[in-house]
C-alpha cells in the first residue's frame, strides 16, 4: 500500500479530480483571491488555471513529490508565481500574518489533524484574510451518514487517509475561523456518501 499511496494514487487523483464538475467548482472557489495566497493540498495543480491574476504569489503546500512533479506543466504555464514551500498543512513554513488569503480544495478530509491545519491557516493569514474552500464531509442525511461510516475505512485505505465523515463547519470554527459563506449540496452524478460538499469562505477573526 505504501507504493500505491506514493506512486499510483497521485496519478489516479490527477485524473479523477479533473472532471467538468470539479473544474466548475474550483473556478467558483478561486474567485476573489488576491495578493499572496497559501494553498493547502496543492495536489497536481488543478486550481492553477482558475487562480485570478490578482494573486501575486501562490505558496503551495503538498506532501506528495509525485503530485508536484505532475503539476510541473501547469506551474510552468501559470500566470501566477508558484513557490512549493512545504509538505505538511499542519505546520506551515510561513511567518505569522504573512499571506492575504488561503485556498483549500478537497484536502481537509485527508490531513491527519484538520483542526491543526486550520489553526495554521489562521496564524499565517493577515487580519481579515479569508480561506476559500470546498470539502466533502459528513452528510446531514441519516441514511447517507450510515453509509459514510461503513465505507470510511475502505475510503481511507484507497485514497490516502481520506475521510468521508468529517464535520467541516465544526473543523473551521474550532480552528479559529469564522464562516462567512457556506453552501452545502450533493455533487451531481456522484454517489451521495462521497459527495456531500461544503463550499464557501471563512475569515480570520
Amino acid at each position: 500500500m505504501a507504493l500505491y499511496g506514493a506512486r499510483v494514487l497521485p496519478h489516479l487523483l490527477n485524473v479523477v479530480m479533473n472532471n467538468k464538475q470539479s473544474r466548475r467548482i474550483r473556478a467558483r472557489v478561486c474567485e476573489g483571491l488576491s495578493g499572496e495566497v497559501v494553498e493547502i493540498g496543492f495536489g497536481t495543480g488543478h486550481n492553477l488555471p482558475f487562480v485570478p491574476t490578482t494573486v501575486t504569489r501562490l505558496y503551495a503546500v503538498e506532501p506528495s513529490g509525485v503530485g508536484v512533479r505532475l503539476a510541473s506543466e501547469r506551474i510552468a504555464t501559470s500566470n501566477v508565481d508558484v513557490d512549493v514551500v512545504g509538505l505538511d498543512g499542519q505546520r506551515l513554513p510561513l511567518a505569522d500574518e504573512s499571506v492575504d488569503n488561503a485556498l483549500c480544495t478537497w484536502s481537509l478530509c485527508t490531513i491527519p489533524d484538520p483542526v491543526a491545519a486550520v489553526r495554521e491557516v489562521s496564524r499565517v493569514l493577515r487580519p481579515g484574510g479569508r480561506l476559500h474552500f470546498v470539502e466533502h464531509g459528513a452528510s446531514p442525511d441519516v441514511g447517507v451518514r450510515r453509509w459514510q461510516e461503513r465505507l470510511n475505512g475502505v475510503q481511507q485505505r484507497l485514497f490516502g487517509g481520506c475521510n468521508l465523515n468529517r464535520e467541516i463547519d465544526a473543523i473551521l470554527i474550532e480552528g479559529g475561523l469564522r464562516i462567512e459563506q457556506l453552501d452545502t449540496y450533493y455533487g451531481k452524478g456522484e454517489p451521495k456518501p462521497f459527495a456531500w460538499f461544503n463550499e464557501g469562505r471563512a475569515v480570520k477573526q
